[in-house]
């Protein structure tokens, strides 16, 4: 059954007014393929149903989920590979370099999901960085509550580990937990999880070294972007590092920042001034 228009539009700008992402028209086959799960759960007989129940009577658990089903994003580990490789061969290397020693790197997941980024970040640390558990601190954070759950249990399935998971990172960095596979207490450590709406104001947090900011800025629409990335910049150290997605860029959107090659990469570096 294909959503009504007026039944997509609540939806829109439920998520929008929520979390500031936009749900532009002919998203309506997304919409309506991630509420189906949650509908049933409800024990809706459809998503109209559900989204009937979230517009007479609202509530904020029925919020929430409609908000987090729409807003998980796909994650894999080593995502697009070059930004994790490039992280461990020039970034680490030139910001421990730079810091006294002893001092830990600050890093920030800024849009975590169910924990691959910031754990392949550890793993990153772990194999490239000597004592590298000691030396890292990984502050994850996602909209989604569930997600942050996730990410602090550290376990995943056989069909998440096989989503770009290295054979050699899976025997050296992972145990059986049954069904599940989980991550080792070791890199479990480095990572801290919390909630978070990137579009709203931010906790004290920072400052930090690098930030991994992938694949969401392209879920808002400009002004937006240009709020986030303004206030990023203000939680960075002057020689930090910002990785975008492949399909994102500060071009255009935020004069704040320089872009630099990294190999078949690229990342930003704040602006002095």
């Amino acid at each position: 059954m294909t959503l009504a228009a007026a039944d997509f539009s609540f939806v829109s700008d439920l998520v929008r007014r929520e979390s500031s992402i936009v749900l532009a028209p002919g998203k309506e086959y997304l919409v309506e393929a991630r509420l189906l799960p949650l509908a049933r759960k409800a024990g809706a007989a459809g998503v109209s149903e559900l989204v009937e129940k979230a517009r007479r009577h609202p509530d904020r658990a029925t919020t929430q989920s409609i908000v987090e089903a729409l807003t998980t994003n796909e994650t894999s580990w080593y995502r697009d590979g070059d930004p994790f490789s490039q992280l461990g061969t020039t970034v680490f290397p030139q910001l421990l370099a730079a810091r006294p020693a002893g001092e830990k790197l600050r890093i920030w997941s800024a849009a975590s999901s169910s924990g691959q980024e910031p754990y392949t970040i550890a793993m990153v640390a772990s194999e490239t960085i000597p004592g590298g558990s000691s030396r890292v601190a990984i502050t994850a954070t996602d909209l989604s509550t569930e997600m942050v759950e996730r990410t602090r249990a550290g376990r995943f399935s056989q069909l998440e580990v096989n989503r770009g998971l290295p054979a050699p990172m899976l025997v050296r960095h992972f145990t059986r937990a049954g069904a599940e596979w989980e991550v080792a207490a070791a890199l479990r450590a480095m990572v801290t999880a919390s909630q978070l709406n990137l579009a709203q104001p931010y906790p004290r947090m920072g400052p930090f070294d690098v930030v991994f900011l992938r694949n969401v800025l392209i879920y808002f629409d400009v002004p937006t972007k240009q709020d986030i990335l303004r206030r990023v910049r203000t939680l960075m150290r002057p020689d930090g590092w910002l990785f975008l997605g492949a399909a994102e860029t500060t071009l255009g959107v935020d004069a704040g920042w320089e872009r630099v090659a990294l190999g078949r990469t690229s990342a930003y570096r704040p602006i002095a001034g």
